[in-house]
């Protein structure tokens, strides 16, 4: 599936591969777009809104090896031989999906926040909650939308970004299928050991990457570097924006 993307050229003649920057649930291309503003400096920047988000085609299906398809069919229809994936959550443990698929095609690897695990573990039903109320409530402006999460949902920041996928009365996620399917995107399926450089950026207050994971992600990524947000939850890139950014390019220079 060939996705929605953003593309930006560099601002300044360089060497480096394109990046291909991937959010993750209930996300947008937006969503990266403070890593986009700087890296986009010396890099060609492409934006992808994952299947069954912002304004790509629906599927029936959402596991990481139909995602990773999706980057490859989109790298290709944007002629980009090798890349580096950068992805927050879902968006990570897809792109970490795409070294199984094509390793030839990656040049670099970021996974913010996110391990190839199976957690086991249900994150987003208040979530959910609130998005199907806002549509049952048959609201049209974001405003109106917001009154609604309120009863939900208690941080203001979560409520405000799940907003930005709320068009003209609307949801532009597929919300039936990403409930139906939500399994799979919080599970994982073991893939080969990619044997390469892969930087990984946890938030030092967030669940989603702990030392109980260890193992499981040097199995796949044995050459794997931690680099962690100190103070940041999930959500790492849009609170420490500048420390990501310097990981990112550390890593990048390398």
């Amino acid at each position: 599936m060939k996705l929605n993307v953003r593309a930006q050229s560099a601002q300044n003649l360089h060497n480096n591969s394109p990046i291909v920057l991937v959010h993750g649930l209930f996300g947008s291309l937006d969503n990266l777009g403070i890593l986009a503003r700087d890296l986009v400096v010396d890099h060609d920047i492409i934006q992808v809104d994952m299947r069954n988000h912002g304004l790509s085609p629906r599927s029936d299906q959402m596991n990481y090896p139909a995602m990773a398809q999706d980057l490859l069919d989109t790298l290709d229809a944007n002629n980009i031989e090798k890349a580096t994936l950068i992805g927050h959550s879902m968006g990570g443990k897809a792109v970490m999906a795409f070294t199984a698929l094509a390793p030839e095609r990656i040049d670099r690897l970021v996974a913010i926040d996110i391990a190839p695990v199976n957690y086991q573990v249900r994150r987003h039903d208040e979530i959910f909650a609130a998005i199907n109320a806002v549509t049952s409530a048959g609201v049209a402006t974001r405003q109106q939308a917001a009154t609604v999460m309120r009863d939900y949902l208690k941080e203001e920041g979560v409520i405000q970004f799940l907003l930005k996928s709320f068009v003209d009365g609307a949801w532009r996620f597929n919300v039936p299928v990403l409930w139906e399917q939500y399994p799979h995107i919080v599970g994982w399926e073991t893939i080969p050991a990619w044997d390469h450089p892969a930087l990984f950026i946890p938030g030092g207050n967030s669940p989603y990457v702990t030392e109980a994971y260890r193992d499981d992600l040097l199995a796949q990524f044995p050459q794997a570097k931690a680099h962690v947000i100190a103070g940041a939850g999930h959500w790492v890139h849009a609170e420490k924006p500048d420390a990501v950014l310097r990981a990112i390019r550390r890593y990048l220079a390398e």
